[in-house]
């Protein structure tokens, strides 16, 4: 897989959120300016819009040499192939607007626009938990190796993205890994996200501790009650996070049967994953019932939280076994057990995003030329 740790392009980039924007720019998978923010004026288009390019503009002046590209992450819904804006909510002034191409007009630079839980789970394959779990699998002698990653973020939202072989997958819609949209395990007339995110944290925690949901804590506080470092209802706290981590399980079980690779956790409420990964874990490795009675593992192969140290260290191990070859005295080695991995990002969400901009960027770059 492509590595840009050592490369000198330059590479504008922006993180769009409905309140500010904020711009820098990346060489080598480093800030290379200090970053600075700008109002987004998100029911104003004509003010946005001018203060997205005066942001590139005073980016562009501190380089210390000339950038090769734009790239950054905007809310969807977006056609990202092209650039367009169609509708996202924090953003409402954006309705059908074609910012890729007069970014690219006004700046003369290729600008690509994706959406962010797609660039957090590149950056996390390009440098993050994908590289460090093969490290891990190398150290420990193993013949394993993954070249798939589904990152995921729990936060605001619940987000995803697909990263197959090196290369990050978009969708023919640029609606792939809305895993957002899989259905609602504990309330099937919903979608997960309404159990995985924020809200899901403290709405569980108002019914199961009987105070108000206005009164209800962020998850940072319900996560230090859960622990025993906060005064609050902690059955209550770790049933919150207990039952995110089912639904959200459910669901990234969903995915892994068809995408079948390492699974990264980020965004606002990965702090907290001592409280939720074993129950995300847990659900992935549930079973299914046949019409006889019988108990079947839902999964094809056997998921590990790979921040647990025990875990860690079977998944690392494996089952290596050394073979004959037929018909000569070759050996080759040999890894039987089928498994994936879970764990949180090595970078942060919002430097996997970064790093994740910059190398579709240059990879989409060197796949022009």
């Amino acid at each position: 897989m492509q590595q840009y740790n050592n490369d000198n392009r330059i590479v504008m980039t922006l993180d769009a959120g409905g309140t500010n924007f904020v711009f820098s720019a990346m060489q080598a998978n480093r800030p290379v300016v200090e970053s600075f923010a700008l109002p987004s004026n998100a029911d104003n288009l004509e003010r946005s819009l001018a203060n997205i390019v005066e942001g590139f503009r005073r980016v562009q002046g501190q380089l210390p040499a000339p950038a090769a590209a734009i790239s950054f992450a905007f809310p969807a819904p977006a056609d990202y192939f092209n650039g367009i804006i169609v509708s996202p909510c924090n953003l409402p002034a954006y309705r059908d607007v074609a910012l890729g191409p007069m970014l690219e007009d006004r700046f003369g630079l290729p600008t690509f626009i994706n959406n962010d839980g797609d660039l957090f789970a590149y950056g996390e394959a390009m440098a993050g938990f994908l590289p460090y779990v093969n490290g891990l699998l190398e150290e420990a002698g193993s013949p394993k190796r993954y070249r798939n990653l589904f990152g995921v973020t729990l936060g605001t939202g619940f987000g995803g993205g697909i990263v197959r072989d090196g290369a990050l997958f978009i969708g023919d819609n640029s609606m792939a890994g809305e895993i957002w949209v899989a259905r609602h395990k504990l309330d099937r007339d919903t979608n997960a996200e309404e159990g995985a995110s924020i809200r899901a944290v403290r709405r569980v925690y108002a019914a199961e501790s009987g105070v108000r949901l206005e009164d209800a804590p962020e998850p940072k506080v319900i996560y230090e009650i859960a622990e025993g470092r906060a005064a609050g209802h902690r059955a209550a706290a770790q049933e919150a996070f207990r039952r995110m981590g089912e639904v959200a399980g459910d669901a990234i079980a969903q995915a892994i049967t068809l995408l079948d690779g390492l699974v990264v956790i980020g965004g606002g409420i990965a702090g907290a994953h001592r409280q939720f990964l074993p129950a995300i874990v847990d659900e992935m490795n549930g079973t299914y019932q046949a019409p006889n009675g019988e108990r079947f593992p839902r999964l094809a192969q056997r998921a590990f939280n790979l921040e647990d140290p025990p875990q860690l260290e079977a998944f690392l191990t494996g089952e290596t076994k050394e073979l004959t070859v037929p018909g000569s005295s070759r050996k080759v080695k040999f890894d039987g057990l089928q498994r994936t991995g879970v764990g949180i990002s090595r970078l942060g969400t919002s430097e996997a995003t970064a790093i994740g901009a910059y190398a579709f960027a240059l990879r989409s770059l060197d796949e022009r030329t």
